[in-house]
This record gives structure tokens, C-alpha cells and sequence, in this order.
């Protein structure tokens, strides 16, 4: 209710200006100087003259009463003249000029219907965040998900003799329930040829046989298969696949990619652009993640409420930014031209960072860097952003910290 309470004022008081223009521009507000007054005040001052003259003789009594009668006559016509140009002109402004804002206020009530979300509840950021758990929490299993969507197409059409090979390798696994490699073997074929099912059912035995031995990558395959049968979507069931890759591996690219991919389907924009602008700093441009991350991390930016401008293809993942060796490079330079090359590259660095976000190293060295150049405030603001980004991660923070100990932040 306070919502439209607002609202009206607001549309009333953007409305009150045009009204008043409307009803001057069709003459309501006019001043006493019409034609109508002033021909009044020409009668009201013959009918003094004509007293004046019959008090000096100029009229007989006969003639200043017929004078006067025609001068009251003509006073009565432009007195009635204007009283009824001002009502109908009064009148008619009146009705126009709420018609008029009637009009906008209609039109602005009915766009905002169509284009806006009536009764639609504040949302500030904690509330959107709890929303985005719910909807984590409520997700489809994988099952319901793969029943709901169309999988993934396939990698290639097989042929009829790959579908034979296919067959007798699905019968030899079911005699031979224990054998690793038939069952890596059976996933890996399952999936190009589009079986993405019986794809992560296999690799699911991987996993089983493998046990603590399975890697990151094994659970990473998992999780993939998993999201492409089920068209693109990450269950429950694939998020746990994947925190398992990247707890033994928190670098692991397509685990990082579908961990942002998860958030960005259940509403928290910002983590994937958090996960995905690290992912796209420090990946090889051939990696298979670089080209949906590039194609979608704009979009994700601007869910996210960030200013972002996609850097062009990486070297790789250097680092960019002042090294030991740069430094060391320097050492024939003034101690001024030294200071400006440091200060030039860590800037760039930083920049960099604050557009695309970066690895651990790379914050680690700005941090470092920053210190280096005495600017201890910027260091240990740079630190505090780096334990919000990398603080889920232990091994990264670990490689932060360090930069942060060795500028002499934190002990």
C-alpha cells in the first residue's frame, strides 16, 4: 500500500505542471486587462464625464439621462461578455486539464502493469540471498531433471559399427562388474556417442572402483556427464560431484566452471562472476570452459551489478605484474624511473584484477607489490577483498596470506 501511496504522489506532482501550462495556454489564468475590462473601464469613465459635463452645463438633463442610460447599456453587455467568456473558458480548461492528467496518469498506471511487477515484494540483498538458498535447496533431483529437460546433443552420430562395439562392451561389463578400465573404457564411449545416462552410471563405477584413489578430474567427468543428461542443468547430485573435485583439486577448470554455472541457476549472479572472472584469468585460451565462460560472464556481470569489459584472449594465464626478476632488471635505472616501472606495472596489474579478477598468485603479488611501493592501506584493503574471494578455498588463501605476511600485514 505505501508502494502506491508513492506512487500516486509522485505521478500527481509530475502532473501538476503540465495542468497549470495546459489551463494558462487555453487562457484561464488571464489578466484583468482583456478587451472586456478594458472597454468597462472606458464606460466608467464616460459615465464621470457625462456627470461632469451636465454639472457644467454642457447637458440639459434630458440628454445626460439618455447618455448615461446607453453607456450603463453598453457597461451591462461587456460586463456580461466577460463573465461568460471566463466560465465557458474557465470551464473548458478545467475539464481539459484533468483530462489531461487523468490521461498521463492512466497511461503511466497501465504501462508499468504491462512492462513492471504489481504486488511484487521489496527484495534487498539479504532477501535475495535467502531466496537463492531456497532455490538451491529445492532444486529437481538428477533424476526428475533429466525427466524435465532434453539432454545434451551428442558429440558425434555413431556409426553401425560403433554401436555394435558399443554393445558387446555394455555385455562384457556385466561379467566383469570390477574392471576399471572396461568401465572408464564404457563412460568415455557412452558420452560421445550422447548416452549421457548410462555415461555417468559408468563413470559412477569408475569412481566406485577408484575409491580414495579417484581424482578430481573423475569426479569433474562425473558431474559433466551428469549436467548433459540432464540438457545443461546442475542437480544436487552433481553439485556433490563436483565439491568433490574441488576439494582435491581447487583448481580444477570444469569444476570451477559448472560450480558457477550451479550459481548463476539458482540466482547468486555475483559468485559466478566471482568463480568464472578467476577461471578466465588463469586459463589457457584453448581451454574447452574459456568459450561458454566468454560468452556468458558479460551477462552474468551485469546480473551481478559489476562493470565489466571482457579482456581480450589471454596469454595463458601468465602473470602479469612486477616480478622478482623485473625488479632485478631494474637495478640500473634512477631510483625514480625504478619506482615508476613498479608503480606502472602494478597498477596495471591491479586494474586488471579489478576487472577480471585473477589467481591466488597474482593477488598474492599485488599485495606484496602494493607494500613494496608504502601504500599499506591499498595492501590491506586488497588483502581484505581477497579473503571474501578466496576464503572458501583454503589453498588459495593460503597463497594470499603469504603475500599479505611477506608485506607485512598479517604475521
Amino acid at each position: 500500500m505505501t508502494f502506491w501511496i508513492i506512487t500516486l504522489v509522485i505521478a500527481l506532482l509530475a502532473t501538476a505542471p503540465l495542468v497549470v501550462a495546459f489551463r494558462r495556454a487555453r487562457g484561464l489564468g488571464r489578466l484583468d486587462t482583456s478587451k472586456a475590462d478594458v472597454e468597462m473601464s472606458v464606460y466608467r469613465d464616460q459615465l464621470s464625464e457625462v456627470d461632469r459635463d451636465f454639472e457644467r452645463g454642457v447637458f440639459s438633463p434630458e440628454d445626460a439621462k439618455r447618455a448615461k442610460l446607453e453607456i450603463s447599456r453598453r457597461l451591462l453587455e461587456a460586463d456580461a461578455a466577460r463573465t461568460g467568456s471566463h466560465s465557458g473558458d474557465g470551464k473548458a480548461s478545467l475539464f481539459g486539464a484533468l483530462a489531461l492528467g487523468g490521461v498521463i496518469i492512466g497511461a503511466g498506471l497501465w504501462l508499468y502493469n504491462d512492462l513492471g511487477a504489481p504486488n511484487y515484494e521489496d527484495l534487498p540483498l539479504s532477501r535475495r540471498f535467502e531466496m537463492a538458498a531456497q532455490t538451491r535447496a529445492d532444486r529437481p533431483a538428477q533424476i526428475e531433471a533429466e525427466a524435465l529437460a532434453r539432454p545434451a546433443a551428442a558429440i558425434q552420430e555413431p556409426d553401425a559399427r560403433h554401436v555394435e562395439l558399443l554393445e558387446k562392451l555394455r555385455s562384457a561389463m556385466i561379467e566383469r562388474p570390477d574392471d576399471l578400465q572396461g568401465y572408464m573404457l564404457l563412460a568415455r564411449n557412452e558420452a560421445v556417442v550422447g548416452n549421457y545416462k548410462e555415461a555417468y552410471t559408468a563413470q559412477q563405477e569408475v569412481v566406485r572402483l577408484r575409491a580414495s584413489a579417484a581424482t578430481a578430474d573423475d569426479y569433474a567427468d562425473l558431474a559433466d556427464m551428469m549436467i548433459l543428461a540432464a540438457g545443461g542443468f546442475v542437480s544436487p547430485e552433481a553439485e556433490n560431484a563436483l565439491s568433490k573435485a574441488l576439494s582435491l583439486d581447487p583448481q580444477n577448470g570444469a569444476a570451477i566452471y559448472y560450480s558457477g554455472l550451479m550459481f548463476a541457476q539458482t540466482g547468486r549472479p555475483d559468485m559466478t562472476f566471482r568463480l568464472w572472472s578467476g577461471l578466465l584469468s588463469s586459463s589457457a585460451p584453448d581451454a574447452p570452459w574459456v568459450p561458454p565462460v566468454r560468452g556468458q560472464i558479460e551477462a552474468v556481470a551485469q546480473a551481478a551489478g559489476v562493470k565489466y569489459t571482457l579482456p581480450p584472449l589471454s596469454n595463458g594465464g601468465a602473470l602479469n605484474g612486477p616480478s622478482a626478476e623485473d625488479i632485478e632488471n631494474a637495478a640500473d635505472m634512477t631510483p625514480q624511473e625504478r619506482q615508476e616501472m613498479i608503480r606502472g606495472m602494478v597498477e596495471g596489474l591491479s586494474a586488471r584484477l579489478a576487472n577480471s579478477g585473477g589467481t591466488a598468485e597474482e593477488w598474492s603479488r599485488l599485495i606484496s607489490s602494493l607494500a613494496m611501493l608504502g601504500e599499506m592501506d591499498r595492501a590491506t584493503a586488497i588483502w581484505k577483498e581477497a579473503q571474501v574471494i578466496f576464503g572458501a578455498t583454503p589453498e588459495a588463501m593460503a597463497i594470499v596470506r603469504g603475500g599479505a605476511v611477506q608485506a607485512g600485514i598479517v604475521q
